[in-house]
């Protein structure tokens, strides 16, 4: 089983391109699960038809010990099993600590075991990088790390801030930095910027996803370009980056997976 956490701050497109590659790593054959672990619960929206899955909080909330991995795991577009964490009520409660229940429970209730996943993607929000939101990271769910970025300040703001958190927790043998993933937002020079910044964390661009209106096209009908526009050059391009993150054969241990 492949576990990759993919960071990156809010509004940079980070769940758009992780339901992209879910859904292009699920096309590829392999039994993807797609764990959102941002309090707005919306990682997974596009996979689901614009439908809100309840999160794992919630029916916590509601039904406790009572609660199946049949409430709190559902399988969307192409077969992608989609899990919302979710967070607590606003102004009450820390959503780090909402993260940390979520993957409690879903431990307890053997979800690995249960569905048998190829690969595990984590979406976590990462602007700040809180003892919740580094959990992918430091206590042994996730592989590796990758961050999306854009040419934007903020945006490799908070790009530096999960690197610093990956290395602080790498030499214990935890989750290592793969690379950002460059999701273009248009900015003049933008690739050379990002590429600076690459060079200054001691990391790489792993892929470049141009800005694309199908983007945009494709949620308006709650689907992934994937999906909706399956022979359009950006879907041949969250196919590419699935290529580079996952070696499909390896991966699902059966040749017959890659298609």
């Amino acid at each position: 089983m492949e576990r990759i956490a993919i960071y990156g701050k809010g509004g940079i497109g980070k769940s758009t391109t992780v339901s992209n590659l879910s859904a292009a790593l699920a096309q590829k054959g392999l039994t993807v699960m797609q764990i959102g672990c941002d309090p707005k619960s919306d990682s997974t929206i596009n996979l689901t038809g614009g439908k809100r899955i309840p999160t794992v909080l919630e029916v916590i909330r509601d039904k406790d010990k009572a609660t199946r991995l049949s409430d709190l795991v559902f399988t969307g577009s192409g077969g992608v099993l989609c899990v919302e964490a979710g967070g607590p009520k606003p102004g009450i409660g820390c959503a780090g600590r909402g993260i940390i229940a979520a993957f409690e429970k879903l431990a307890e209730l053997k979800a690995n075991d249960v569905y048998n996943p190829d690969v595990v993607i984590y979406d976590v929000l990462g602007d700040v990088v809180c003892g919740g939101f580094a959990m992918p990271i430091r206590n042994g769910y996730a592989d590796s790390v990758c961050i999306v970025t854009s040419g934007e300040s903020m945006s490799l703001y908070a790009a530096d801030n999960i690197a610093a958190a990956v290395r602080s927790f790498g030499s214990r043998g935890y989750a290592s930095l793969k690379g950002l993933i460059l999701n273009k937002k248009g900015i003049v020079n933008e690739a050379a910027i990002v590429a600076q910044s690459a060079r200054e964390i001691d990391t790489v661009i792993l892929h470049t996803i141009e800005r694309d209106p199908l983007v945009q096209q494709a949620e308006a009908l709650h689907q992934t370009v994937i999906e909706a526009f399956p022979e359009s050059p950006q879907a041949r391009s969250y196919a590419a980056l699935a290529d580079k993150l996952f070696d499909c054969e390896k991966t699902a241990g059966r040749a017959a997976a890659c298609v």
